[in-house]
């Protein structure tokens, strides 16, 4: 892979932190705002470039996230996701990890991590998809405080 792409991918993603009126609602339904500068995609759905909100919805798994566009006004996507564990957080910071993938589709969204917390949600692909997104060059992105 070259410098290039690399550098693209490493720039895909502006996490910005939570709006001050939400701060209490996120740490219960870890809602986290997500501006991305290109398309990308997640498990059956394209979101264009733009700001989104990425929000656990309250089911009794927790595995069910919610992603809605800016205002809040309309749902892009409702997805399950799987718990996913790391050894160490990054901080205070979001975290989303995307992988580049092959044929000139957009990158794919494959983890996120609300600030703080250990356990984080990782989107559920179609196999044949998942077989590609492990072989693929995945980045990890940490932003806000």
């Amino acid at each position: 892979m070259n410098v290039r792409k690399v550098a693209a991918i490493a720039s895909l993603v502006l996490v910005s932190g939570l709006m001050a009126g939400r701060v209490r609602a996120g740490e219960n339904d870890q809602s986290i705002k997500v501006t991305f500068s290109q398309p990308v995609m997640v498990p059956g759905h394209l979101l264009s470039a733009g700001t989104y909100w990425f929000e656990v919805m309250g089911t009794s798994d927790r595995q069910t996230v919610r992603i809605l566009n800016e205002d809040q006004s309309r749902t892009c996507a409702i997805l399950q996701t799987i718990n996913q564990d790391r050894r160490v957080t990054s901080g205070s910071g979001t975290e989303i990890t995307i992988a580049e993938v092959t044929g000139g589709q957009p990158p794919a969204v494959l983890s996120w991590f609300y600030p703080g917390w250990m356990t984080g949600h990782e989107f559920v692909y179609p196999k044949h998809v998942e077989k590609e997104l492990a072989m693929a060059k995945h980045e990890t992105e940490v932003s806000g405080d």
